[in-house]
């Protein structure tokens, strides 16, 4: 496993529950500021479940992708059971998603 990829795993087990932090934040803290993709990279082939990789979100507060059953409505679903993101958010989430597509 590469230094960067340690460096990524930890910063992101350390997100406590109720907390993101965006790609490009975890880039920041692993060290390679603008590793941003990289840490998508790491995150979507991470199925270690003591890695909330859920709590890792897009700079613009998209909840992104994710590499569970349910991809990004799961991945939101958690996120509201943790208390990141309320009704309304979700909401405009669901509008933001849906002219994506």
């Amino acid at each position: 496993m590469s230094k960067f990829k340690s460096k990524v795993l930890a910063v992101v087990k350390s997100i406590p529950s109720g907390e993101t932090l965006s790609y490009q934040e975890v880039a920041r803290l692993a060290g390679s500021p603008r590793a941003y993709r990289s840490v998508g990279s790491i995150m979507k082939a991470n199925f270690d479940p003591d890695v909330p990789c859920h709590r890792v979100i897009r700079s613009n507060g998209q909840v992104g992708q994710y590499n569970r059953l349910g991809g990004s409505n799961t991945k939101r679903q958690r996120l509201m059971s943790e208390g990141c993101i309320n009704l309304k958010d979700e909401d405009k989430q669901q509008i933001i998603d849906n002219k994506m597509e």
